[in-house]
């Protein structure tokens, strides 16, 4: 993307993309939420019914193919009526379940993300296994190598340094990531993605999905721009213990409590995927200031719940000793 808004020739040609094939012509369209990479409208017909309108762009562009495969499950999510693809762009016409009536509850939460890692997986999403966990402070450091090499995020040695600390313990800290429950992610478990109406519960936002360790969702369920609190994970993870979820959620990983474990996990990988993402051009350099400090806050927290107290040396691998700072 080469600035902050969507590319308005892109997402004209995806909704004629979609009118063209739904032989429908909307009397009215109502933005629900614009932002760089995507657009979510709600699309009135001249019948009285209604339907979601998507537009996304790269990364996103995955999304119409796991919901296909979702209502094929008849999984508790909305129904794709239909969608278009261009380079670079989808377009999907959706199920309207209507305006949320509340947030969802700890106890719904807890009992949604059991069923996310009860479906059965779902062919060619990302894996972050053992190995792929350990890989991502690495993967963090050749993005940021890019960006250097872009004149962008050039004040970020405080990024390099801490993820210099991540990479030396990963490995050891990734230890027990494919231990149950493991399996598809949702990858967004945020309470904005749980939709309580009066059609029930519905788990929309699928664009970030993933196949990996289901304590990502419940981790995901706090968000990164709070402390955290790992207690209160332990609470939601005892609750989807109790909800049906597998009882090895409860269990340690890489020698540390499970909460613990997923909530330094999960920043990680949230810094990963911004770095990756920005190095790849999907966010405009107007962003760089301020997705420095997300990316610098969010690897803290790793550092903050992976890394001992005792020091670690922040010197690289041998066969990256010639990386510039």
């Amino acid at each position: 993307m080469s600035s902050d808004n969507l590319d308005e020739q892109l997402c004209t040609q995806l909704r004629g993309d979609l009118l063209a094939a739904s032989r429908r012509v909307p009397t009215r369209r109502h933005i629900i939420h614009e932002w760089e990479l995507s657009s979510v409208e709600r699309w009135f017909f001249p019948d009285g019914n209604s339907l979601i309108c998507k537009i996304a762009t790269a990364p996103f562009t995955g999304e119409a193919t796991i919901l296909r495969a979702l209502n094929n499950q008849q999984a508790l999510v909305p129904l794709l009526n239909g969608y278009t693809m261009r380079p670079n762009g989808l377009g999907m016409l959706m199920e309207d379940i209507g305006e949320p009536s509340r947030t969802a509850t700890f106890a719904e939460a807890a009992a949604m993300a059991q069923w996310v890692h009860a479906t059965a997986d779902i062919p060619n999403l990302p894996t972050f296994d053992e190995a792929g966990l350990a890989r991502l402070p690495e993967q963090g450091l050749d993005a940021l190598d890019e960006l250097r090499r872009q004149g962008r995020f050039t004040d970020a040695e405080g990024i390099e340094a801490v993820l210099q600390r991540l990479a030396a313990t990963a490995r050891h800290r990734a230890d027990g990531a494919e231990r149950p429950p493991f399996g598809l992610c949702h990858g967004e478990f945020h309470r904005t993605s749980l939709h309580v109406s009066r059609a029930g519960c519905r788990l929309v936002d699928w664009a970030k999905a993933f196949t990996g360790p289901g304590l990502f969702d419940l981790a995901t369920w706090f968000g990164t721009r709070t402390p955290t609190e790992p207690r209160l994970l332990t609470r939601l993870i005892q609750a989807y213990v109790a909800a049906g979820g597998h009882p090895d959620a409860e269990a340690d990983r890489g020698g540390l409590p499970a909460a613990r474990w997923a909530l330094g996990w999960y920043r990680m990988w949230a810094a990963w995927w911004l770095l990756t993402t920005t190095a790849a051009g999907h966010h405009a350099a107007s962003s760089d200031r301020r997705h420095t400090q997300v990316v610098l806050r969010q690897l803290q927290g790793a550092l903050d719940l992976l890394v001992t107290p005792s020091p670690i040396s922040a010197s690289r691998p041998s066969s990256t000793a010639g990386r510039s700072s």
